[in-house]
Formats: C-alpha cells, structure tokens, sequence
C-alpha cells in the first residue's frame, strides 16, 4: 500500500534544503514497496525527516569550516525576498532569524554562557560522568495543502433569539484548539465576548465542509472562513440597522457585545428581533478559498505560507551507561499572529515533548514483516518523567492571507526538536547520529571506542 508515501515525500523533498537560501539545489526522492505494515501521516508530514538530515549536516559544516553553528544558519537563512529550493519567493511572513536571535540570546540569558562557551562539552566535579552540551536547530514548515490544491473550508455563522452566536464548521478538533480560535476570531469580528459564541464542529450533518486537519490549515483557512462568516453578518447585522434608523452604516458600531446607533444602545437579543422583523435570517454562510498555489515544477507559490522555528537543546549525557536526558528546551515559533496565546503555549510544550519521543524513545520495530512493538510496554513514549523545563518564545511576522496575520504551528514546533538534542549529544561527547531514535547501547559503546 502506498497510503500517503508520495505526498510524505514531496513535502520531504520541498523542505529538503531547510529554511535556508541555496542557490544551487538538486533533490530526488524515492518512495520503496516492502513487506512492512502501511506507514501514513505523522506530524511534520516527512519535513521532520528531511530537517534531521539538513540540520545535523549544518552542525557538521560549521564544524569543518570553523564557524559558529547558529551563525551559519543565521547567514543563509530564508528572509523577505528570499527564494526557496522550489523557486518560490518570500514575499511576506519569514521570521526565522529574529527566532534565531531570540533563541541565541536566551540560551545565554538562561545559562550564564557566552556563545564561545554553548557548544562545549560542561561537567561538574561532583558528577563528572555527567556531561552537558546544548544543540541548535531551525526548521520552516508549510501552511495549507499548497501543490496547487483547492485549499477551502466553509464556516457559518448565526445569531440566535437567546443573543448568542454560534459558529459551525465540519472541521475535526483534535485537540489542536481549532475550537477555541473559530469562537476568538468570530468573537473580535462582532466586538462581543467569547462567551457569548458557541463552537459546533464535526457533525457533517449539521455544518460546512471544512476540509482535512492536516497540513497546519485549519488555523488559517478554517479561522479566515470563520471570520469572514462573522463580518458577513456583521454587515448584515449593520444594514438592517442602518435601514431602521435611517442612519449611515458608519453610525453603527458594534461594542462590548452591544451594538449603538442613534443614541440606542441594542443587545444582541434586541437585534436578533430587528433581523426577523425586517425579514431577515441572522445567518451567514461563507466558503473560504485560500490564495492560489501551483503544482511542483510549474510557475507559481508552491505554499501560501510558511511558518519557521529555532530550537536550543540542552542535554545532560551519563558516559556511564549512556542514557541521554533532555534538560531545557528553548523554542521560538514564527506562527504569523497568535490568537490564543495559552493554546499556542499548549502547542509548543506538546509538540517539543513529542519531538523528545521521537529523539530518544519512539522506536517502531518490525521483523521479517511483523510488528515486534506491538504494544505499549515495548513501544516506549515521553512521559512527564522526560519533560524538559519548556521555554517558549513566539515570534509574529504577520502572513498577509491569514486571519489576522496568523498561520499555522501544529507541526512546526516538532521539527527542530530531534537535531536540536542529537546535535547536542555530539557537542557533549563527540557521537553523531544519522538515524532516531538515539540507541543508548550505541551511544555507550561509541563513547567507549
């Protein structure tokens, strides 16, 4: 079965240069049948994979030429103007390097290091069989399907007799915060509070198409339909008004979950009732297209965004029995705008922990075609016990497209985590891994040849 294998490995090869400017970029990728169990979408969509092997090579370049890790990427980062491996230019929203900036300076900020000093190896007297070394990584990750699909969703919104709002839409919550966002952005467009919106998603029955959650999108083209579902209504809301009181639209304003025209101050119960008099249904459907994109290889945006991220590791090594324990995570994310800064916190801790399962514990394993890990005691995940202390930072170069400058951070976030601690263990003790997740017997005997 080749399940998503080739669109796992476009998104692959797209990114396979990283966020970075290479004017000279050739990039194949091949896609094997075996006997193995169907593999489909994970989180980073094969970005992950191709960022591992872009980053780790980074490290190793900065080492054969005697540079500083992060001043290297800083140098060839993608910025305004820039032009990725797919010939797409940047026109707006690249915030990779202020990531790289702020992610360099609290690394400092946080240690006590000076640049020189980050990438050493550190050990105390007490424990001297505990070494420290802290690793960096960028990443950058599409928004929407791109590839020139019909990135679409559809959002409807309605005012009720009781004076709430709800806001409807078949996109899938799965504990992303799409709910949250859908009742924040509808929420600013009608000037009322949160409260005073429900969120109704995923009965097909009952609400619009709003396509896959995948691909980072449902922030961007769910939230812009949502939002403009919202205006719409706005607009009718502020007609019908404008109507009755014989007043110009400009007199009508919507504030603190009331709406004022002509020295009347309305609540959304009372306007509720204006909309049937005049005839009116209080109810806006809206189908939202994102900017367009083109296919690989054909002239045109590949992506309508991209989101970028810098990531610092520290690491704490044990040369005695090779275990590796990841102890700061410092992660930036240029995200375009946040919307729901508590649920974009959720996003980063989330996504940095899972990047730790994929690092040092996720291990599938499969013999002669079947599954040896084939339950939990075998297949290890993070648990808190392997949380790191998080420290989050956001970055918001506004895309020009998405609701209110936002774009997507659900996989982003994971990418830069897994280079970001292997590049830290070599700091540490002099190992390099090329494959994840780091195996502990390896890394002890490296360290002892």
């Amino acid at each position: 079965y080749a399940s998503l294998g080739e669109k796992v490995l476009t998104r692959a090869t797209t990114h396979s240069a990283g966020p970075y400017i290479i004017p000279h970029v050739h990039a194949d990728c091949y896609a094997m049948y075996t006997n193995n169990p169907p593999a489909g979408a994970f989180r980073g969509f094969g970005v992950l994979q191709s960022a591992f092997a872009i980053e780790t090579m980074l490290d190793m370049l900065a080492e054969q030429l005697g540079l500083d890790p992060i001043e290297l990427r800083r140098k060839n980062a993608l910025r305004i103007g820039g032009e990725t491996s797919t010939g797409q230019i940047l026109r707006d929203s690249a915030g990779l390097i202020e990531c790289i900036d702020k992610v360099s300076n609290a690394m400092c900020q946080v240690s006590g290091l000076s640049r020189d000093e980050l990438f050493k190896p550190r050990l105390t007297p007490d424990t001297p069989h505990l070494i420290h070394a802290w690793g960096f990584a960028s990443a950058f990750k599409n928004t929407g399907l791109g590839g020139g699909a019909d990135d679409c969703a559809g959002a409807e919104v309605e005012l009720y007799e009781d004076g709430l709002f709800e806001v409807r839409s078949s996109s899938a919550e799965l504990g992303q915060g799409l709910v949250t966002v859908m009742r924040l952005v509808v929420a600013e467009e009608l000037s009322i509070p949160a409260e005073q919106v429900r969120v109704l998603v995923m009965d097909t029955d009952l609400t619009p198409n709003g396509g896959p959650t995948t691909a980072s999108r449902q922030t961007y083209v769910t939230g812009n339909a949502s939002r403009l579902a919202a205006k719409t209504l706005r607009e009718a809301i502020t007609a019908t008004l404008a109507e009755k009181y014989d007043q110009s639209p400009d007199n009508i304003r919507f504030e603190a979950g009331k709406v004022r025209v002509n020295g009347h101050s309305l609540t959304m119960k009372e306007v509720y009732s204006e909309m049937k008099a005049a005839g009116k249904d209080p109810r806006v459907l809206y189908d939202y297209h994102a900017p367009a994109t083109a296919p690989l290889g054909t002239p045109g945006d590949m992506h309508v965004a991209f989101s970028f991220a810098a990531q610092a590791a520290e690491v704490e090594v044990n040369t005695q029995t090779g275990e590796v324990k990841v102890l700061r995570v410092i992660a930036a994310n240029d995200v375009g705008h946040a919307i729901n800064p508590l649920g974009l916190r959720g996003q980063i801790e989330g996504g940095v922990v899972m990047g730790v399962g994929h690092a040092l514990l996720e291990n599938f394993i499969t013999k002669d075609g079947m599954v040896v890990t084939d339950r939990m005691s075998r297949y290890r995940v993070p648990s808190i016990v392997h949380t790191p202390e998080i420290i989050p930072i956001v970055v918001e170069d506004p895309a020009a497209d998405g609701p209110y400058g936002a774009k997507g951070v659900g996989e982003i976030v994971l990418i830069p985590t897994p280079p970001a601690i292997t590049n830290a263990i070599y700091n540490a003790v002099g190992v390099r891994f090329n494959t994840l997740p780091v195996d502990q017997e390896k890394l002890l005997w490296e360290m002892r040849k």
